[in-house]
């Protein structure tokens, strides 16, 4: 029995390395499921005829003897952001396609506003026997601690989302922050006027020295020193998140000097998207991230003019399944997996898929 099901997973690993694919891939054409360009599919297909390869049911259900546990730790989503509803889809695909053969992830969930439910889940899982793990390291000193605890216990570990470079991880999956927000700036240049005003807005409870929002607020400012322009650039931090403190931090820093254009670093854009409408403010430029159902309202009212993406959801997906290759495969992983940037209007959005 043994031999079966080790016949049936040498065979799959053979079609995703002839292929040059995960063996997630392999699965869901196995299983007619979507997700698979079709180039990819017709490719794989033809490599399952050329090997002669048949599924074998016994050995898919002697694989269920859960060969492999993994574990989830990402912020849960909020009435204030519904973005980490699209990683968390992204790895539940990523789970369910590769059940099949074993592997359990579990899903811990920590509040984005609160460091001590970080600690208190990641110590969860160090109590448990983990083989692999995959986090959004959104608290850099607590990630710090957590990632040192499993790099002792010899457990690899996935970030999404930000990284941190110190900490030894498998792999980062995200996008390039310093990136975004060069190109944040990029695409400002062609809406801004000589003499205009850009405020930056930095929307987060937790945010110090290498905070990810900083890190998109230093490529912002890196365009515009080596490209020089005469305006003036501004910022507000806003350390609390509701939308009342929201609006009255608005309010006074845009009393104090009028601005023409407003930087949002993270996916909270359409808060201030309210604020501008509610306040008469819609002909304030406005840019932010994410492809969210309430960013999308306020896109096309035209409220907000940009929307900066990066495929959240297949930044869960890749993780696990990266975590998967490399631990039962020996798969090669790339340090740092880069989501491309893509640039989402009122023109464009009905056509974008997470």
């Amino acid at each position: 029995m043994k031999d079966t099901k080790e016949a049936a997973l040498v065979g799959v690993k053979e079609i995703a390395r002839r292929a040059n694919v995960s063996i997630g891939t392999v699965d869901r054409v196995l299983n007619n499921r979507t997700g698979v360009a079709e180039k990819t599919r017709e490719k794989v297909l033809e490599i399952i005829k050329d090997l002669d390869y048949q599924p074998n049911i016994m050995a898919r259900r002697l694989a269920s003897k859960r060969l492999l546990h993994l574990a989830v730790l990402i912020p849960a989503a909020s009435g204030e952001t519904g973005y980490w509803n699209a990683p968390l889809n992204g790895i539940r695909q990523a789970a369910a396609a590769i059940r099949d053969f074993g592997v359990t992830v579990e899903i811990y969930f920590f509040d984005q506003n609160d460091k001590t439910t970080f600690t208190a889940r990641a110590n969860e899982i160090l109590k448990k026997e983990y083989q692999g793990i995959l986090l959004a390291p959104m608290f850099e000193e607590e990630s710090l601690s957590f990632t040192k605890k499993c790099r002792a216990k010899k457990i690899p570990f996935v970030f999404i989302n930000s990284d941190i470079e110190t900490a030894g991880s498998l792999s980062y999956i995200g996008p390039d922050l310093y990136q975004s927000g060069y190109l944040a700036a990029h695409l400002i240049s062609y809406l801004v006027r000589e003499g205009q005003q850009v405020l930056i807005v930095n929307i987060s409870r937790e945010m110090d020295l290498h905070h990810h929002l900083l890190r998109k607020e230093e490529g912002f400012r890196a365009y515009y020193k080596a490209h020089p322009a005469d305006i003036q650039i501004r910022k507000t931090d806003i350390r609390q998140t509701d939308y009342k403190s929201v609006k009255s931090k608005l309010h006074k820093a845009l009393s104090k000097t009028p601005v023409d254009i407003i930087f949002v670093t993270n996916s909270r854009v359409a808060t201030v998207g309210r604020y501008l409408e509610e306040a008469g403010l819609a002909h304030i430029k406005l840019i932010g991230y994410d492809f969210l159902a309430e960013n999308i309202d306020y896109l096309k009212k035209s409220v907000i003019d940009f929307l900066i993406c990066q495929k959240p959801q297949e930044q869960g997906h890749k993780g696990i399944m990266a975590l998967y290759d490399h631990l039962t495969h020996a798969a090669v992983i790339e340090r740092q997996q880069y989501m491309p940037i893509d640039i989402i209007t009122r023109e464009n959005y009905l056509n974008y898929r997470n």
